[in-house]
C-alpha cells in the first residue's frame, strides 16, 4: 500500500515541478521567478525524502538537508542581488 502512496506523491511533486517550471519560463517579473525557483528546491527536498522513505536509507535525508542550506543561502543571495544589485557589501 506504500508503494501506491509513494508512486502517486512522486507524480504529484513531478507535475508541481513541471508547473514551477512553467511560471519560471514565463514569469511576468522577476519576483515571481524568485519565488519559482524557491518552491522547484522545496520540491526536490520533498522528493529526496520520499525517496529515502522508498529506499529505506538515511543519506537521501542528508541531502535534503544540505539541498535546503544551500537553496536558502542563494535564494536570500538572489533577492538581495535583486534589490540591491550587490550580494556583498
Amino acid at each position: 500500500m506504500i508503494e501506491y502512496a509513494l508512486t502517486f506523491t512522486f507524480g504529484c511533486y513531478a507535475l508541481a515541478l513541471l508547473l514551477n517550471l512553467w511560471r519560471i519560463a514565463i514569469g511576468p517579473d522577476a519576483a515571481d521567478r524568485i519565488l519559482a525557483l524557491d518552491t522547484m528546491v522545496i520540491n526536490l527536498i520533498a522528493l529526496l525524502v520520499l525517496y529515502g522513505v522508498w529506499h529505506s536509507t538515511a543519506i537521501y535525508f542528508e541531502a535534503a538537508m544540505l539541498i535546503a542550506m544551500v537553496g536558502f543561502v542563494s535564494t536570500v543571495a538572489y533577492c538581495r542581488f535583486l534589490l540591491r544589485g550587490d550580494i556583498i557589501e
